[in-house]
């Protein structure tokens, strides 16, 4: 099953501001690993606290994403990106 990866306007900008290295291995990261999978919170932890409900995280060396999965149109779509002790606070 291929999930659809899509990226939140949220998103965009902060991934702009990421090393071009960094963003290359995210998005090679999410196209080949999570889009893949039958179920992409196999690999990926689930946010906790109200805030961040129904939200899950992927790590990619010092960098988190943050994305809401929905199941019945495949698709996972990326509400946030940044290093693991900025990224919780921008939500």
């Amino acid at each position: 099953m291929a999930w659809t990866i899509e990226y939140a306007q949220s998103s965009k900008k902060p991934m702009e501001r990421l090393d071009p290295m960094v963003r290359r291995r995210i998005r090679q990261f999410l196209s080949e690993r999570v889009a893949t999978l039958d179920d992409p919170r196999q690999i990926g932890g689930p946010l906790e606290g109200a805030h961040f409900a129904g939200f899950w995280r992927y790590r990619v060396g010092d960098c988190r994403i943050l994305v809401d999965i929905q199941d019945g149109k495949l698709i996972v779509l990326v509400v946030g990106i940044g290093h693991r002790g900025e990224v919780y606070r921008q939500r």
